[in-house]
């Protein structure tokens, strides 16, 4: 496997690798990663659709990227991803699926259709006082010492960060700042999450400092993510053969290890109340979804909030059993045990069922949630929320069967270990209807019409995520295992417990980019893989984003002896009339 960079090869068709013919798949999770894994063994692989097994514990597909109506509950959505145009690999596979609404164009091209019609575009990212917008809202508020400390995380080697924490790197300004308060609420965030992971962030999204406060840069789908994008993926697998085997848990995998090569010989599962085994040679490949932020799910109703869940889980369980044998399989205990209190682990789906909330919303996002077109474009943040709750708002609708008097609303809180400010009881304790009610009180809904809304006009699904913060528990290189483990000869590790340099976890991205990798590893494909965005080595980028962390100063404006040792008055005449101070100018530096 090598990855390129440009056009080039991102429009080749590789040639079919040597051997493939006598080669079968066996995918262990059937998320967006084993998906996308299926999707390049035909598409790239050449591999034959009966040939690819995929293992799913549920009884459907798509992973952590949901969305369902259950005639008992409602309709629910666990949450969703904040897409962007540089996901080189999401991009590179949806180019290649059919629309289910016109099999004429890709999902990519209905994608991006949508949004050229209907950019992301955030009026309000940040309320408080029941629902006035923070007056610095759109700035971002750092310090120049807040700015010293971002740039130095940046600069510090990965490996310096082995296990160290936010918290550990920064400063209370800097927590202090609006951009902390963007950041922390729309990647989850937390004040003890991986300095590590903090880092490849800072990196991986410099081009988009500038829209950090009104998320126009971000992409969403017409529907929610399962029938927008995991429900094309299907069909597409389907009609090429490819094998689902649902409430089907894999309990481990046999591998072993000599003369420096690993290899799985034995699968071990159970599959509706049977035990069952299979025996794998070299030209089955496995392909290992690792842990699972949304494993052990629970979930509650209007009237009772979603129970404590209870165990780790099939996912969990299959990469401890994995992790026993070898080291270079990681260290799932670093991720799933010794979870900090003060985390997110509830959201909910409140359906609203007529139209008393729409001036609320229309207050705050300035659109009619009616119109079809994005409502929030991402979180809208309670900045004085005990739970730091905040709520979004998709497009509407956001099933393909709901109601046209029905408003979906996703909210959560990151931060478990508090009472609310109109509910007392922690996130954890709420029934749904007692969730949906402190989202009304933050919105400025008068006191006496919450309860009334809140049972009589909404239903309120809770679900409690056990794991949902674990991608950024602070970790250590070689907690997550290598994609391809160093001398494996038919194993990979697919999913956001995988590791793969420099792209950042809880991105549809990364899922795609290890599926991709792995495939392309274990097959040999004779063709690149788009490398992450270079925006971080780019000097353009980096000039804009030292004029948005500033909140849109010039030098001149700057009170920064950090920067001006580098350039300082005589390094700026010098470079009068070159290209330098052209690159200044358009950075509006200058």
């Amino acid at each position: 496997m090598y990855l390129s960079n440009g056009n080039y090869e991102a429009f080749a068709n590789p040639l079919k690798p040597a051997g493939v013919d006598k080669k079968s798949a066996y995918i262990i999770g059937g998320g967006l990663a084993g998906l996308a894994a299926a999707v390049f063994l035909i598409r790239d692989g050449r591999m034959r659709g009966n040939k690819i097994h995929i293992f799913e514990e549920l009884d459907l597909a798509g992973g952590s990227m949901d969305g369902i109506y259950n005639p008992e509950r409602g309709y629910i959505i666990r949450g969703g991803r904040e897409m962007e145009a540089h996901f080189e690999t999401l991009w590179d596979l949806f180019r290649s699926i059919p629309s289910l609404e016109n099999a004429d164009v890709s999902v990519l091209d209905e994608f991006y259709w949508l949004n050229k019609a209907d950019p992301s575009f955030s009026h309000t990212r940040v309320i408080e006082r029941r629902g006035k917008r923070l007056p610095t809202d759109g700035k971002l508020t750092l310090t120049q010492g807040a700015i010293k400390e971002l740039i130095d995380l940046a600069l510090m080697r990965e490996e310096d960060l082995n296990d160290v924490q936010i918290n550990e790197v920064f400063s209370e300004e800097f927590f202090e700042s609006n951009f902390w308060l963007y950041w922390a609420t729309m990647f989850a965030f937390e004040r003890w999450s991986s300095a590590m992971e903090m880092r490849r962030y800072i990196l991986r999204f410099v081009h988009h400092v500038g829209t950090l406060a009104d998320m126009s840069a971000l992409k969403f789908t017409k529907y929610n993510q399962y029938e927008s994008l995991i429900t094309p993926l299907v069909s597409y697998l389907d009609t090429r053969g490819v094998k689902f085997h649902y409430d089907t848990r894999v309990t481990n995998v046999i591998t072993k290890s000599a003369k420096g090569k690993i290899m799985a010989t034995q699968l071990q599962m159970e599959s509706h109340g049977h035990t069952k085994k299979i025996d794998l040679s070299p030209d089955d490949l496995v392909f290992v979804t690792n842990g699972s932020i949304t494993e052990s799910t629970t979930y509650g109703t209007n009237d009772s909030p979603a129970p404590l869940p209870a165990g780790i889980g099939g996912s969990w369980t299959l990469w401890k059993n994995i992790a026993e044998q070898n080291p270079a399989f990681g260290r799932p205990e670093k991720f799933c045990e010794n979870i900090p209190a003060a985390n997110w682990v509830i959201s909910a789906t409140i359906t609203f069922k007529d139209d008393r909330i729409v001036p609320y919303i229309e207050k705050i996002c300035k659109k009619n949630p009616h119109s079809g077109s994005i409502v929030s474009s991402g979180p809208v943040t309670i900045k004085d929320s005990n739970w730091l709750y905040g709520f979004s708002i998709s497009r509407q609708p956001h099933f393909r069967k709901q109601k046209k008097n029905e408003i979906i609303v996703w909210t959560y809180g990151l931060l478990s270990d508090t009472k609310g400010n109109y509910v007392k009881k922690k996130i954890t304790e709420c029934t749904g209807a007692e969730l949906c009610a402190e989202l009304l009180y933050h919105m400025g809904v008068p006191k006496t019409e919450i309860e009334d809304i809140a049972h009589n006009s909404a239903n309120t699904v809770p679900a409690h995520m056990p794991f949902i913060s674990t991608y950024f528990m602070p970790r250590a290189i070689g907690d997550r295992p290598k994609v391809v483990p160093d001398g494996s000869v038919n194993l990979a590790f697919i999913g956001n417990y995988a590791e793969t340099a420099r792209d950042t976890v809880f991105t549809t991205e990364y899922s795609v980019r290890t599926a991709m990798e792995a495939v392309y590893t274990l097959l040999n494909i004779d063709r690149g893989v788009p490398e992450v965005f270079d925006s971080g080595f780019d000097v353009r980028v980096l000039l804009r984003s030292i004029y948005y962390l500033n909140d849109r100063k010039p030098l001149r404006d700057i009170d920064m002896p950090w920067l001006l040792k580098v350039l300082g008055k005589q390094g700026l005449k010098k470079i009068s009339g070159t290209y330098l101070e052209q690159l200044l100018q358009e950075a509006h530096l200058v």
